[in-house]
Order: C-alpha cells, then sequence, then structure tokens
C-alpha cells in the first residue's frame, strides 16, 4: 500500500511576517522557511503507518520554488522513502494546488493521501477537499486519528460538536490536524542519509495544469495594534461603558 503526502514550504512559524513596504507581499527575504506545520503531522502520520506494517512506501509531494527541496529533504529525512517536486515559480492558489496533485495522484496511484488542513500562510484550508472532489474520492478533514485497514481507514475528526469517527473506503483523502501526533525530532544522521533518496523533478507543463489566477491580490497589511485595555471599578462601571460603546 502506497501514502501519497503533500508538503508545502511556508514562513517558519516562530518568524514574525514582516509585509514589504509598498504592500505587494511578505518579506520572505533572509526569513527562515520550514515545512507547513500540519504537513509534518501528516509525514509523520504516514510515517507511523509504515512502521506498524500498514503501509510500504510514501511519497513526498511539494509543488514551488527549487528551494522546495529543502522542505522534501526533510520529509524524506522523517521517512519518506522518495519525493517528487513539481517545480514552478509562480504563485498558486489552492485551486491549481489540488490539480497538480490531481496528476501527481493519477500518475502514483497511491491508497492514501494525506495533507495538512491548512497552510499556515494562506490559511485557505481547503486544498484537501478540493482534491478528493477532483478525485471523487471519500475524505476526512481534520484528523485526530487515524486506523488504516486493508481495504478502508477508520478516522476520527474534530467537529464543532466534538469527534466524528467515519470510515472511508480506500483510496481517500485525509487532512490531518495538530492533534493527530507529534512529529519526532529530525536527528542529523537522517538529514545526511535523505541526500541519497530520489527526488523527481516535474514541471507544469509535465502535468499540464493551467496556472492562470482568478484571484487578484491588491495589497497586503499588517493588523492594527491591539488597543490597551482598561480596568473598571464595578460591574455598573462595566454595564455602563458597554452600553456606551454600543455593545449592549
Amino acid at each position: 500500500m502506497k501514502a501519497l503526502v503533500a508538503v508545502k514550504r511556508v514562513v517558519d512559524y516562530n518568524v514574525k511576517v514582516r509585509v514589504q513596504a509598498d504592500g505587494s507581499g511578505v518579506d520572505i527575504g533572509n526569513v527562515k522557511m520550514s515545512m507547513n506545520p500540519f504537513d509534518e503531522v501528516a509525514v509523520e502520520e504516514a510515517v507511523r503507518l509504515k512502521e506498524a506494517g500498514k503501509i510500504s512506501e510514501i511519497v513526498a509531494v511539494s509543488l514551488g520554488v527549487k528551494k522546495c527541496e529543502d522542505t522534501l529533504r526533510t520529509a524524506l529525512a522523517m521517512g519518506a522513502d522518495r519525493a517528487i517536486h513539481v517545480e514552478t515559480d509562480e504563485a498558486l492558489e489552492p485551486r491549481v494546488v489540488a490539480k497538480l496533485l490531481q496528476k501527481v495522484v493519477e500518475k502514483e496511484q497511491p491508497e492514501i493521501l494525506l495533507l495538512g488542513k491548512q497552510a499556515i500562510d494562506d490559511d485557505a484550508c481547503e486544498t484537501a477537499q478540493r482534491l478528493a472532489a477532483l478525485l471523487n474520492a471519500p475524505q476526512a478533514a481534520f484528523a485526530s486519528k487515524v486506523e488504516l485497514g486493508e481495504e478502508e481507514v477508520v478516522v476520527s475528526r474534530e467537529i464543532d460538536g466534538g469527534v466524528e469517527t467515519v470510515a472511508l473506503k480506500l483510496p481517500a483523502v485525509i487532512s490531518a490536524d495538530l492533534r493527530l501526533n507529534e512529529p519526532s525530532f529530525v536527528k542529523l544522521p537522517n538529514l545526511m542519509a535523505a541526500k541519497k533518496k530520489p527526488l523527481e523533478k516535474l514541471t507544469v507543463a509535465d502535468l499540464g495544469v493551467d496556472l492562470t489566477p482568478r484571484l487578484l491580490v491588491k495589497q497586503y497589511a499588517e493588523p492594527k495594534a491591539r488597543q490597551a485595555g482598561v480596568k473598571v471599578a464595578d460591574v455598573a462601571e462595566l454595564v455602563a461603558k458597554l452600553a456606551a460603546a454600543k455593545a449592549i
């Protein structure tokens, strides 16, 4: 059984994001980049399933600039067997990402597809759902537990009312939430060994997907600074202030 895991290169979650002076985008010059945390959880889950003997091969795939190879090497160091890089310098909307992944899936024919539930740069939270729709495959978003069988996978997923458990026929698409697991620390020997694992290069032309954007971003802006709160002496003063602000 084969698992395909999609990973994205994003600004490291510990870095304070800065907007460029002209508002045209996010400043990533000399900024630490890393694997999207939700995707890291997805890779870890695939590795654990392989260690449990449930799957035999893990293929990591990333879409984007040449430096995405570094992200793929991290996935290989975590335990993926091989990697596929669809290289492009174009900005990719979730709609396009899903179509590119669809082509890779059709080529690789995996039984289980694992993605992070969202990327921390655009917070779109829609690629997994779009991919499932394109493949006409069952899906489970926001997974907190995965139990893989021979013909189906049972997924516990977080919903507003608590936890929902669903059984999906394979092949299936699963998006990982942070509670699914805690990724293991990647050791230096594994990083060195990852350099010898196969990394296939593809182009957008190879997959035949139109990258023309349908969204127009006019400007990026940082959120306004949060104003300091005030203390009130008693409930009466609190009610008066809320009434003055027309909050009640």
